[in-house]
Parts: C-alpha cells; structure tokens; sequence
C-alpha cells in the first residue's frame, strides 16, 4: 500500500493554519473592541413613604394543668384576631408567627443529716404562648391599630415595623436615571481621552438597593401613640458598556 506523507502531513498542518489566522482575526476584533469602549457603573436612588407597618402580637398562659393553660391561650388569641379583623385587617394580612408550649422546672433543696444539701429539679407549672403577625396596608390608622393592641389583652406586641410593599414601579422609573448617570460618567471618560461617545452596546443589573426604613415620629402606647410611617431609600445600580468613536 502507497502512503502519500505529503498528504498525510498537509491536512493537518492546513487546519491548524486556518484556526491560528481565524484565531488572529478574532483576536484583532477583540482588542479593537476593547480600545474603543468604556464600561461604567449609573446609579440612581430616591426615597419612598413607607406603605405597611407590621405588628407582632401574642398572649401567654401559666398554669399549673397544661389544658387549662393551653384553653386560656386559644381564648385570647381567638378574641385578639377576631378584633385586629374587626379592625379592618384582612385575613391573609393575619399570620400566626409562632406558637409554644412547655413545661417549666422547678428547682429545690434536699437537705441531708449532715446539714449538707442537694440542689435537685422538678417539673413545674404549664407555659403556652401564642403570637401573630399582622400588616397593616393603610399606615395612616398605625396609632389606632396600636391602641387597639394594646388594650386587646396582648401580653407582647413588637411594631409598628414600616417597610415599601413594592420597590417594582419605584425601581423601573430609577433606570432612565441610572442610564443618564453613567452616560455623564463616560462622556466625562470619553472627552479627557479625547474621543466620542458612541452608541451604548450593553447594559447589566445588579439587584435593586433597599435600605432600612428612616422613622420620623414612634410610638406604642394608648392614648393615640403618635407615630409617622417615614420613607425608605431604594436605588438601581447598571453597568453599561458605550462605543468609544
């Protein structure tokens, strides 16, 4: 059988050529790509009246029989979430947060004949807790809510909490703002090096800023409590990418 080596040897060789000029031309590309853009960073941020104020309340029971403690619980927090409804809260704004239920110990003393003693333990009497969340989507009436939780037999109420129920319109109109920051950031870069700005050919999101509520006004207690529901601070940070002329 004849070999041809000549053959054998040019095909290769012919591929590897082509994939080292191809290699080479997208090489070119790429820095030419690289010298003739700019990437910066636009940010852009605002702040927003707090829309909800969330409550945490809860009722807790004592007693020596675990039934009886467990009863009085059931009772009061049946009669604290029939008011906060009767309020005005809708029911999937009224979440039981958590419920409870152990039994405590008791320490003691066992004295010996030697005058010594023992520390010992023993069961003691029943504890049973039970707590809700509730949003409230009308901050306005925030002292009256707590007012009423107040007066309702909560023996724990934590709020009011103010939060933005949603950032989504807020955080859409900061992109416009983003756009236009960054494009001031390159055409600043673009006319100290002593080029044009071009055409924007990317653009990337990092995830939206939210920042913890500024209060203005707080309080808890009755009597109207005054309390202000104060702004939160939302932003959108974009990574645009311009062609430099």
């Amino acid at each position: 059988m004849n070999i041809n080596i000549g053959k054998v040897l040019t095909a290769p060789l012919l591929y590897i050529l082509v994939l080292v000029v191809g290699f080479g031309y997208w090489y070119t590309n790429y820095l030419s790509m690289q010298n003739n853009t700019v990437s910066v960073s636009g940010y852009a941020d605002t702040s927003v009246k707090n829309q909800v104020a969330s409550f945490s309340a809860g009722v807790s029971s004592i007693n020596d029989k675990k039934e009886v403690a467990v009863k009085e619980v059931n009772d009061k927090i049946d009669s604290l979430t029939n008011a906060v409804k009767l309020f005005g809260i809708p029911a999937e704004d009224i979440k039981t947060e958590s419920i409870s239920v152990y039994q405590q110990t008791d320490s003691y003393y066992d004295n010996n004949e030697d005058g010594t003693s023992v520390q010992r333990s023993k069961p003691g009497q029943w504890s049973v807790s039970n707590s809700i969340s509730i949003k409230l989507r009308d901050v306005e009436k925030t002292s009256k809510l707590v007012d009423l939780l107040t007066a309702s037999g909560a023996t724990n109420v934590y709020g009011p909490n103010f939060t933005v129920s949603d950032v989504s319109e807020t955080e859409n109109g900061l992109v416009g703002l983003a756009i236009e920051n960054a494009k001031a950031k390159a055409t600043e870069i673009a006319n100290k090096s002593g080029r044009k700005l071009g055409k924007i050919l990317s653009i990337s999101e990092s995830s939206t800023g939210y920042s913890y509520p500024m209060y203005e006004k707080s309080g808890m207690g009755g009597g109207g409590a005054p309390s202000e529901a104060g702004t939160s601070s939302v932003s959108k940070t974009l990574y645009v990418t311009f062609e430099l002329k």
